[in-house]
C-alpha cells in the first residue's frame, strides 16, 4: 500500500514538474530501460533518447488529468520504453530477436502514436522557426530557451525598454505561427 501511495506522489510531482519526483523516477527505472536497449542492439545514448521520449509520454498523459495509471510507473515506462525502441528498431531496420514478446506489455500505442505525431508538430516547429530569420530567432531563443528577462533582452538586442522588447517579441511571435501554420497546412495537408 506505501509504495501505491509513493507512486501516487510520484506521479503528481512529475505532473507538476517537481525536480524530485522526476529524479526519483529516472531513479528507479532507469538502469532496466538502458538495460532494454543495450541488450538489444542499441547504445547508452539511444537508452537515454528512448527514456526520455518515455518520460514525455508519461507527463503529457498526467497533464491530460484524464489518465489513470492501472499498474505500476516502472511497468507502464519499461511497456513505452520498449515500444519506442521496437519502432525505431523498424525504421533503422534491425530487429531484435529478444523483442519478439509485445503481448505482454501494458498497451500503450495511443500514447505513443500521441507522442510521433507531436513530435512530428514539433519538428516542424522547429523547421518554421529557422525560416523565422533574424532578429526574430534570437529574440525568441533568448526569452523561451535562455529563460532571459525583457530588460535583459531589451538592453542586448538595442531596444529602448522592455515593452518595446515584448512588443517584438508578440511580433515575432505571430511571424512564427504563420510560418507553422502555413508550413503545417502545407506539408500535412490536414492542419
Amino acid at each position: 500500500m506505501k509504495q501505491e501511495i509513493n507512486e501516487q506522489e510520484l506521479l503528481k510531482g512529475l505532473a507538476n514538474n517537481d525536480k524530485r519526483s522526476v529524479e526519483a523516477i529516472y531513479r528507479d527505472n532507469y538502469n532496466s530501460i538502458q538495460l532494454l536497449v543495450i541488450n538489444n542492439n542499441g547504445s547508452s545514448d539511444d537508452a537515454k533518447d528512448i527514456f526520455q521520449e518515455a518520460m514525455i509520454v508519461l507527463y503529457e498523459k498526467l497533464r491530460s488529468g484524464s489518465f489513470e495509471l492501472n499498474c505500476q510507473v516502472k511497468t507502464y515506462l519499461y511497456s513505452v520504453c520498449r515500444r519506442l525502441w521496437l519502432k525505431r528498431l523498424q525504421q533503422l531496420k534491425r530487429y531484435p530477436s529478444s523483442l519478439d514478446n509485445m503481448d505482454t506489455l501494458v498497451p500503450v500505442e495511443e500514447d505513443v502514436e500521441e507522442h510521433e505525431k507531436r513530435n512530428a508538430e514539433f519538428e516542424m516547429m522547429e523547421k518554421a522557426f529557422n525560416r523565422l530569420g533574424e532578429p526574430c530567432k534570437s529574440l525568441l531563443d533568448a526569452f523561451y530557451l535562455q529563460k532571459r528577462n525583457m530588460q535583459d533582452i531589451a538592453s542586448g538586442f538595442g531596444y529602448t525598454n522592455s515593452g518595446n522588447a515584448k512588443n517584438q517579441k508578440y511580433k515575432c511571435l505571430m511571424r512564427l505561427k504563420k510560418i507553422f501554420f502555413t508550413h503545417y497546412k502545407n506539408g500535412n495537408g490536414d492542419g
